[in-house]
């Protein structure tokens, strides 16, 4: 496994989205343009609101052409950031925490309590940040990580989720499904 280090640059995302971060067969984020930030500026085991464990992670928008493909059809003359793409992000981020861990298996969203809305994202925003607040990380048979989250553009909540759920799953857990 790789260095446990408390943050990621791009290239390195990059390589977890190719599979070479945590190993074959284990958490991998996914390549542009799905990837849905730029770096992880820190991530600790025993940090956040919860103590825990925490992860924030940031997206430069402002000029980003790699984002143009969401503003150019995500409202034609209206352009906002999809909010189902962020709500990823805290998914990818739940799972990238979980192979940080060293806990091993594909990473797979299982769903999300309360999700609530108050903002937008138009491409105008320089940038926005993610922050991922574990509450209960379980590393068993089953390896699964519950966390509250925001987002945020230039410094402002546009959105909160409570009980993200990710789990990692071995390739003989999921052939049993």
């Amino acid at each position: 496994m790789a260095e446990r280090r408390s943050s990621y640059n791009f290239e390195d995302l990059l390589a977890c989205g190719r599979g070479e971060l945590f190993g074959p067969g284990n958490a991998q984020l996914p390549l542009p343009p799905m990837l849905m930030f730029d770096e992880i500026s820190s991530i600790s085991e025993d940090g956040g609101s919860h103590g825990k464990g925490q992860v924030v992670a940031k997206l430069a928008i402002a000029g980003n052409e790699r984002l143009n493909w969401f503003f150019d059809c995500h409202f034609k003359g209206d352009p906002v950031m999809p909010g189902c793409l962020g709500v990823d992000a805290l998914w990818q981020l739940t799972g990238f925490f979980l192979g940080w861990l060293g806990a091993p298996g594909r990473g797979r969203a299982l769903g999300a309590g309360e999700i609530k809305f108050t903002g937008m994202v138009p491409p105008s925003i320089k940038h926005v940040e993610y922050v991922v607040d574990f509450k209960r990380v379980i590393l068993r048979r089953l390896k699964l990580g519950i966390a509250d989250g925001v987002m945020k553009a230039d410094g402002e909540v546009v959105f909160t989720v409570n009980d993200i759920r990710v789990g990692l799953f071995e390739d003989s857990d999921e052939s049993k499904e």
